[in-house]
């Protein structure tokens, strides 16, 4: 299991290769780029827990359950700075890069990265006063197995905090004047199937209804709400949130090549061209909005 913090065609294209056959390096730039500019969503959460917490100070040890390359693990050592960080991740190149992170940023005392496998492995991990799993579960066949272990793992008063679900992204406006109207939301149709084949091809996977606060409940948890956390970015965008939406919309035209009709391979063609004033790269009307959904109960 690999977190991405991604949407979810990165992720259906993950699933779509071994992990022999994946560009870890690419990805991995392309992966903190995404989390860099998603930072301020997982900063709004975190702080929202640590007041639940009455405090940062509550929080001794985190689990960040599918850390992929380190953003998020090392923004929760700064958010709960008394707090030893665990980067859990089943990818060794990312936790290397997770490490070079902390490293840099001064956190290297307190930041540890595990190469490990959800749910198989979670028993080695230690207690912990917080796991985070966001937008990580998903790929785990056994949802349920998966939170009972993140259950195993609390100390008493501890708190699961699970990203899962929300609204999809949106960067362009519905008519861009090039192609067909609704060139996002046809994409987004796409994606959708894509992932429930991900979601059904998962080893040991198991069909649920995505109520995470009883699938919380069921892994003897006590429910404490959810919440969702925007992402809202006005056009224009500027700098790395541009950047990212070319780098986002350029692997939706390699992974989604076969499921395009021709025009809307065309119109993708153009927006990904840097000449075209029409282009991501130069169009004012380019913006960036999501929403994430953040799930969290405690043990008793």
């Amino acid at each position: 299991m690999t977190h991405t913090h991604s949407d979810s065609q990165t992720k259906s294209h993950q699933h779509g290769h071994h992990a022999t056959d994946f560009d870890w390096d690419a990805l991995g730039t392309h992966l903190e780029h995404e989390a860099e500019v998603h930072r301020p969503v997982y900063e709004q959460a975190a702080a929202w827990i640590a007041g639940r917490f009455r405090g940062a100070q509550g929080v001794r040890r985190v689990l960040d359950i599918g850390s992929g390359p380190g953003v998020i693990t090392c923004m929760l050592a700064e958010a709960f700075p008394d707090a030893e960080v665990v980067a859990v991740d089943s990818t060794p190149a990312l936790l290397e890069r997770a490490r070079a992170r902390a490293e840099r940023s001064g956190l290297g005392e307190r930041v540890r990265t595990v190469v490990a496998e959800v749910p198989g492995e979670l028993g080695s991990l230690g207690e912990a006063d917080l796991v985070w799993a966001a937008n990580s579960l998903h790929h785990v066949g056994d949802q349920r197995a998966a939170l009972t272990g993140f259950a195993g793992l609390l100390r008493p008063g501890g708190t699961v905090a699970l990203f899962e679900g929300g609204l999809p992204v949106r960067r362009l406006p519905r008519d861009i004047r090039i192609g067909r109207p609704g060139l996002e939301a046809r994409l987004e149709a796409v994606s959708s199937e894509r992932f429930t084949q991900m979601r059904e091809a998962l080893p040991g996977a198991k069909p649920e209804v995505e109520d995470w606060s009883a699938l919380l409940a069921a892994a003897g948890l006590t429910p404490d709400g959810s919440r969702s956390f925007l992402l809202d970015l006005p056009a224009p965008l500027t700098g790395a949130a541009r950047h990212l939406v070319v780098d986002s919309f350029t692997r939706l035209r390699e992974v989604f090549a076969e499921h395009l009709t021709a025009d809307d391979a065309a119109t993708l063609d153009r927006l990904l061209d840097a000449r075209d004033e029409a282009g991501l790269a130069r169009r004012r009307d380019v913006f960036l909005l999501q929403a994430r959904t953040l799930h969290i109960a405690h043990r008793a």
